[in-house]
């Protein structure tokens, strides 16, 4: 979701009628490349905060799994599970959740009518994990859930390396990040439908590496992953490369992401790149599609692209600090002197305190409709699946689906407001009749339209 989700932003940037429903399995483990000597973990040790591999069983109980579905097993949905028929990978918009499917339901989904999803897995949660615990994880167990519900699927495989180096050929950290990835590929490859190797290399990673060595680390992974689809026959499930980010500014168009495009383009196994255009003005996704679309290292004619997370959280955080709108102010005289992100803040429900904070559902929707910088970018949603579209290389884009912790915790007016984006809001406004967290009207209306075009 960017390099400062879930912290604070200090630095500067730049600024067919069809009904899309679905017309569309693991193998055994094969072993370890030969690729590295043995060693210890890489990265921040442990398994990620809130998503690790001890929540498998009450993750896997609480999306409708068998504890016990292993790599080699068929996942069966509960009796009150709906089925959906997902279309194929065409122009589709899906939700995605990121890593953090905790407020999410399959209520919510049949409610805006998604019928693909998608989600990230920390690699590093394979540590210390079995097949069935990684089965399990929340993100992966929601996941193969909805497969079994004939949702369309994408995984993206986060290999994070914001706090230590990337990992070099023949070095303790190149092996961890290969049994890591033996361990998950069991797991999902012939599940999902869609993998993509790794989440935000460019963001995920130490500033001095984004070079050759962030190349030859992802194209050795993918390398691994080609190699395990074909020993296994694993032809449901169609790769891409992960997400390129800051494609709006020239400055940070790299010799590396180059390369990256270079290797998406020289692999015929790869079916494509993801992209996650989050802007600070619309227009500025037009950047993305340029460099992957065009001159020598574009796509081939044969390769689409994913943009599995995109917004105009850039341009929500521009104006944190602009003073509430007046027509707001005089409609709620509490809200009086505040500045945008305080009145967010004040809509954040204090769990720490039994009074229910959050905002209703008039109040939530006024603040939008009053409020300059998003009434004129209201149809941010629909315009930019419509450009995404117009490619005719679009596979699927999925947008922001609920909103979760990390978007809501110590908001402050330097924080990247990502509780903007969210088509559910259950963090800052009250459940509705029908028993769902409360909504982001503009966002879906827009997205449940989308599905019927």
């Amino acid at each position: 979701m960017g390099e400062n989700f879930g912290v604070e932003s200090t630095g500067a940037h730049k600024h067919h009628v069809l009904s899309r429903r679905r017309m569309l399995g693991v193998s055994g483990a094969a072993g370890l490349a030969a690729l590295g000597a043995a060693g210890f973990r890489d990265d921040v040790s442990g398994p990620s905060k809130n998503t690790g591999p001890s929540q498998s069983a009450e993750a896997a109980q609480k999306v409708g799994l068998s504890q016990n579905a292993g790599p080699g097993q068929d996942v069966v949905p509960g009796e009150d599970a709906a089925r959906v028929t997902a279309p194929p990978p065409v122009g589709v918009l899906g939700a995605n959740f990121n890593g953090d499917p905790g407020k999410l339901t399959f209520e919510q989904l049949e409610d805006v009518e998604a019928t693909w999803l998608r989600g990230f897995y920390p690699m590093r949660d394979a540590d210390g994990s079995s097949a069935d615990e990684i089965a399990g994880s929340p993100q992966i167990g929601m996941l193969l859930d909805a497969s079994a519900r004939g949702y369309g699927t994408v995984l993206s495989l986060k290999f994070e390396y914001k706090e230590n180096p990337i990992p070099t050929p023949g070095s303790d950290a190149w092996t961890t990040a290969f049994e890591r990835l033996e361990k998950v590929l069991p797991v999902v490859m012939n599940k999902v439908d869609i993998l993509v190797i790794g989440n935000e290399p460019f963001i995920e990673s130490q500033p001095e590496d984004r070079d050759d060595r962030l190349n030859v680390f992802y194209e050795k992974l993918a390398q691994r992953v080609i190699a395990y689809r074909d020993e296994n026959s694993a032809d449901k499930t169609e790769l891409y490369m992960g997400a390129l980010n800051h494609l709006d500014d020239e400055s940070r168009i790299t010799r590396a992401k180059k390369r990256w495009m270079r290797f998406v383009n020289n692999t015929m196994a790869i079916k494509g790149v993801d992209i996650h255009p989050h802007l600070a003005a619309p227009g500025d996704g037009q950047d993305y599609l340029t460099f992957i679309l065009d001159g020598l290292d574009g796509l081939r004619t044969d390769q689409k692209f994913l943009a599995t997370e995109f917004s105009l959280v850039n341009l929500w955080l521009d104006h944190l600090t602009d003073p509430v709108s007046a027509e707001f102010a005089h409609d709620y005289p509490e809200e009086q002197g505040k500045e945008v992100w305080e009145v967010l803040k004040g809509a954040i429900d204090d769990r720490s305190t039994q009074e229910d904070e959050r905002f209703t559902q008039k109040k939530w929707d006024d603040f939008l409709a009053m409020s300059p910088w998003f009434k004129s970018n209201n149809t941010f949603l629909q315009d930019q699946v419509e450009k995404f579209r117009s490619t005719e290389k679009l596979a699927v884009a999925t947008y922001g689906v609920i909103q979760d912790d990390a978007m809501t915790t110590d908001f402050t007016a330097t924080k990247q407001p990502w509780i903007l984006n969210s088509l559910f809001c259950p963090y800052t406004v009250v459940d509705g009749e029908d028993g769902l967290p409360g909504r982001n009207r503009v966002w879906i209306d827009q997205f449940r339209a989308l599905q019927k075009t």
